[in-house]
């Protein structure tokens, strides 16, 4: 019987081996663990699903609810038909992406907005859930508005964001451009029925601070998050083109004014909870609750085009909460309508 006996060499290089080995299964069983851990859903007790009311305070990093289950989805633009009807709503997207480049200051069609795109407060086209999105406005309008007291239109929501959001002029009812932006507007919102309100639509409520919101503490949410787009003083970042923006003013002559939607502390605060630093969504805030309140509170303190609301909420009684603008039918002060606390407000209506 012949005995074979390996040399120290031969003996190392065979334990390397084994070494090396095993450094690789384990360093594939930790990659793939990783993996399998960030790519789960949410667990559905990891955070409330339903959030019906606001509670009276907000916690440090609390939680948006999380349930992607049965979200709500935009059609997909493959299915916009290819006829004369198609073509409208096409073009009422490329309107809605690109506004400022067709109507904006010097847009090629007219020159009636500040330079911002209806995208840039409905994102992806008016499409992503809980971003301000257009999925319900089929089935919502014509619809009595307690803020103008009439019965508005497609036509004339579509307007009031000109005249507030972009501190523009009208857009004619009767032109090819609010044809289309109304086509598409009705298209996102195609098999939504009248009595559904799906998941994606308005957006999560923020519970209440027990204080007033804090543009002091906001300057800071704002240079740590916010300023890399949207520019030290708030001036935003205009595409090398010159014609739109590809991040908004926030604030500044070029932004929206006092009459916007957004100007209220509650809608701002909601949707950079929801959607910002530009990439987040519903499902993985990064602000704390506290800090969505506070940087809204510092971007609507800074300046900004005024416009003429006396004809807004004939009946002040019907002025929500947060309306920053007074007269009042309670004995809140106006302070207080921007910033909080709110929950006072509220309850004294309530009583």
């Amino acid at each position: 019987m012949k005995i074979s006996f390996m040399s120290e060499d031969q003996k190392f290089s065979k334990a390397l081996n084994k070494l090396i080995t095993l450094v690789w299964v384990l360093l594939i069983s930790v990659v793939g663990l990783t993996f399998l851990n960030l790519s789960r859903p949410p667990l559905m007790e990891d955070h409330d699903i339903d959030q019906t009311t606001k509670t009276n305070s907000a916690t440090d990093k609390e939680l948006t609810p999380v349930n992607t289950e049965n979200i709500w989805q935009a059609p997909d633009t493959s299915s916009i038909p290819n006829n004369e009807e198609g073509k409208l709503i096409r073009y009422g997207r490329e309107l809605i992406v690109h506004t400022s480049v067709y109507l904006g200051p010097k847009g090629k069609v007219r020159q009636i907005s500040n330079g911002m795109n209806c995208q840039n407060c409905h994102l992806e086209a008016g499409t992503k859930p809980f971003a301000n999105n257009f999925g319900a406005v089929r089935t919502e309008y014509p619809k009595l508005r307690k803020r103008s007291g009439i019965y508005e239109t497609f036509e004339y929501r579509v307007n009031g964001c000109f005249q507030r959001s972009m501190n523009g002029q009208k857009l004619e009812e009767d032109s090819r451009e609010m044809k289309a932006i109304v086509s598409y507007l009705k298209w996102v919102g195609k098999g939504v029925s009248k009595e559904e309100s799906p998941y994606g639509f308005g957006m999560p409520e923020l519970p209440f601070l027990d204080r007033p919101a804090s543009p002091v503490n906001g300057k800071k949410v704002y240079m740590t998050y916010c300023q890399t787009c949207h520019g030290t003083d708030g001036e935003g970042y205009m595409n090398p083109n010159g014609l739109e923006y590809i991040y908004p003013p926030l604030y500044g002559k070029n932004s929206y004014n006092q009459g916007a939607g957004i100007y209220r502390l509650t809608q701002f605060a909601e949707y950079v909870k929801n959607n910002m630093p530009y990439g987040v969504n519903f499902s993985n805030p990064v602000l704390s609750d506290e800090e969505a309140w506070d940087v809204a509170a510092y971007v609507n303190s800074m300046p900004r085009p005024a416009m003429d609301l006396s004809d807004d909420w004939a009946n002040i009684a019907d002025k929500p909460y947060d309306h920053p603008f007074g007269p009042y039918a309670d004995g809140f002060t106006e302070e207080q309508h921007k910033y909080g606390p709110f929950a006072t407000i509220i309850n004294t209506k309530i009583q």
